[in-house]
């Protein structure tokens, strides 16, 4: 797909969630890729699992899928935010669960309590693109 005039473009995969409302999947402007906020829904099937450390792993192989879609992996990912629905409560299985999926240097990582809408863990991600390579 071509860049809009405002220099942003779409990024969309069968592989993650499809939105629920007006938004896309991933945007790539400026270098970056900036995701939704993914929940933790199966792309295909629909279901959720059970617990905050099942979902985070959901929920980061639905932003996978998008960073895929772009050529990226969570390596290239810069900054993460993560909305919990009961942060005190769940911070330590969501911590565990993410630590699983990065590694050093991992991503800046803002992580917030927030009214989510019958999920547990909801994650967005920033992921810088490649530098192109230089003129021959």
């Amino acid at each position: 797909m071509t860049d809009a005039p405002n220099g942003k473009r779409p990024v969309s995969t069968p592989d993650a969630p499809r939105p629920a409302g007006a938004y896309s999947q991933g945007v790539v402007a400026g270098g970056f890729l900036y995701t939704a906020g993914f929940g933790p829904q199966h792309p295909t099937t629909g279901e959720v699992p059970q617990g905050v450390g099942a979902q985070t792993a959901q929920v980061l192989r639905n932003v996978s899928a998008v960073l895929a879609a772009e050529g990226l992996t969570l390596r290239d990912v810069v900054k993460v935010t993560t909305h919990l629905q009961h942060l005190t409560r769940d911070f330590a299985a969501y911590d565990a669960a993410y630590r699983a999926f990065f590694e050093a240097p991992c991503p800046v990582r803002t992580t917030v309590g927030s009214d989510l809408m019958d999920i547990l863990v909801e994650i967005d991600v920033v992921a810088a693109l490649p530098a192109p390579a230089p003129p021959d």
